[in-house]
């Protein structure tokens, strides 16, 4: 007896994983939370289409963990982000984005978001970094840059790197362009801001990732905001 109470004690050291899916496409949000309530350790799993009805649904069943797309109508990811964290601290923020070069990504981080998911990840790495998250855990998935939740939140997005040698192979030019991208600037406002094109743009963008030996934009704006 002793032995199965031991079993059953040790069963219920981690609580139920209690999910909501912020989704607009209706076949996408189905297919995953099909996916999810088959596994023995998610307790429930709710839906929700915009950002309203999701801040609606996360202070009524305060999910363990919010699937949250970037791009979504109604109420935009950097908001509903900030709304969850301050009102439900031990919920958390997990994005849901199609690629991550997406200044949303980086502007939900500041806001309290715990990690972002792409929407091509294998299941077996989605289903890992959900039961990871549960636990407070950044697991990193193939598209998740090392150290990147725990870097973003409450970075300064805008400062001067001096002489930081970590970003000293970087043109006047490179610097300037990398410090809007951190700023959650688009290519094209970059390029309006600093007068020049956006394939210039662009151009500048492949050098500094190479520079910085990184593979896209989220991971040179994580270097960025590490040397500061």
């Amino acid at each position: 007896m002793r032995n199965a109470a031991h079993r059953i004690d040790r069963g219920m050291q981690h609580k139920p994983i209690r999910l909501l899916i912020v989704e607009a496409q209706r076949l996408f949000r189905q297919s995953l939370r099909v996916l999810l309530e088959q596994e023995r350790d998610i307790a429930a799993v709710v839906e929700a289409t915009d950002g309203r009805e999701a801040y609606r649904l996360a202070m009524e069943h305060k999910p363990s963990i919010v699937l949250l797309d970037v791009d979504m109508p109604d109420l935009d990811v950097e908001s509903v982000t900030a709304r969850i964290n301050q009102h439900l601290p031990t919920t958390r923020v997990l994005l849901l984005a199609r690629y991550d070069e997406d200044a949303r990504i980086i502007a939900a981080m500041q806001a309290g978001a715990f990690g972002y998911i792409l929407k091509d990840i294998d299941r077996t790495d989605f289903l890992r970094i959900i039961r990871a998250t549960s636990r407070g855990e950044h697991v990193l998935s193939p598209a998740m840059p090392e150290h990147f939740a725990r870097t973003v939140p409450g970075a300064v997005s805008q400062t001067h790197e001096g002489n930081n040698p970590l970003l000293s192979s970087l043109t006047d030019r490179e610097r300037d362009i990398l410090t809007c991208a951190a700023a959650g600037r688009s290519n094209k406002e970059i390029a309006d801001q600093l007068c020049v094109s956006v394939d210039t743009v662009k151009t500048h963008l492949h050098h500094i990732y190479q520079k910085l030996s990184v593979d896209g934009r989220v991971e040179a704006i994580i270097t960025y905001l590490r040397a500061q």
